[in-house]
């Protein structure tokens, strides 16, 4: 009800349905054909990591937004896998939350850094992934360009297009056009997606092992 208080104040958002557990909410993704869904992780009949898998595999179109409880959800990491584009608190403030659904909405994805690095680098550990010196390298990585890769390892910190535009001296439209470029050549979705695939194929890992 919260979170339809705020969306609903704002003229180019509408809330077009409410599901109360995992399996109605992909039966109204089905008939509705949202722009975006918010998915909580934890309900009844069908969880949202399986929802969010069932909506992906589905071709919706619909965006997803995970919402969590902790700053570390083990579930968080997995709505991510299962296809979803963003994740946020669910005591995100509201103005966040708005930018969220409409950055979201544009095909852009929601990458908190601080977030979005405690979640990765605590998954990543605890799965003990392979170091980038003795991981399997990705074949698809070979098409990177040098500052391709830069990018994707700034992506993976959480940066956003000005901070990485600021550290590499270029304009934020260039940024965009090796964002584009890299989501291509590495065939994945979006931003987020990037960012998995940059822990999982070990080209970037925990950089506090204490952490």
């Amino acid at each position: 009800m919260g979170f339809r208080l705020i969306l609903e104040g704002e003229e180019d958002l509408h809330i077009v349905g409410e599901a109360s557990d995992g399996a109605e909410a992909v039966r109204l993704v089905r008939d509705l054909k949202p722009d975006v869904v918010l998915m909580d992780v934890r309900m009844p009949v069908l969880d949202g990591i399986e929802a969010t898998r069932a909506i992906t595999a589905s071709g919706s179109c619909a965006r997803i937004i995970i919402l969590t409880t902790f700053d570390v959800d083990e579930y968080a990491f997995a709505g991510l896998q299962a296809g979803a584009s963003a994740f946020l608190l669910k005591d995100v403030a509201p103005s966040d939350l708005v930018n969220a659904v409409r950055v979201v909405a544009s095909g852009d994805a929601v990458v908190a850094p601080r977030v979005t690095q405690r979640l990765l680098e605590t998954y990543v550990r605890g799965a003990a992934v392979p170091a980038p010196s003795t991981a399997p390298r990705d074949s698809l990585l070979e098409d990177l360009t040098p500052r391709e890769t830069e990018m994707l390892e700034a992506m993976a910190e959480g940066l956003s297009n000005a901070e990485i535009a600021h550290r590499y001296f270029l304009s934020e439209a260039t940024v965009k056009t090796h964002v584009r470029r890299i989501l291509t050549k590495l065939h994945l979705r979006d931003r987020v997606q990037a960012v998995v695939y940059a822990y999982e194929t070990g080209l970037v890992v925990p950089s506090n092992p204490d952490y």
